[in-house]
């Protein structure tokens, strides 16, 4: 399933900039919820969240390090908070708190919460790990 949101991304206290993104989700990886954010003409930016971080996120402050949520207000309207950090730099932006909650509804309806193991493919997992290990052999 899949969401498109525009995003703001915060450039000052008083400025920020749309940011279209689009997000995913897919049963076959039950516990990821993959973003696309749509940063120029052609360009993108990929990320992978934990879908039980964005949707903890819509109450309460959680994450750590490369990754943090928070809800929070901005001109009067929910927002969830999202500060990302890599190497490249760093970036905080606002996601519509009920649009982002709607999508992790639809997911959760999909594979509620806490049932996620059954949905993972066992098979393609060991496919993807003897892939990895040959890889690196």
């Amino acid at each position: 399933m899949t969401c498109e949101l525009h995003l703001r991304l915060v450039v000052s206290s008083d400025s920020s900039l749309p940011v279209p993104t689009g997000l995913r989700y897919d049963t076959a990886d039950p516990y990821a919820v993959h973003a696309t954010f749509h940063t120029g003409a052609e360009e993108t930016v990929e990320w992978v969240f934990a879908r039980d971080l964005l949707a903890e996120g819509l109450h309460r402050p959680t994450g750590t390090g490369d990754v943090r949520v928070w809800p929070s207000r901005s001109h009067g309207q929910g927002v969830v908070c999202i500060a990302l950090g890599s190497p490249k730099g760093e970036a905080l932006l606002e996601a519509p708190a009920r649009a982002l909650e709607s999508f992790l509804r639809r997911t959760d309806a999909a594979v509620p919460s806490g049932t996620e193991h059954r949905h993972i493919n066992v098979d393609s997992l060991a496919n993807f790990l003897n892939t990895v290990k040959r890889s690196i052999d």
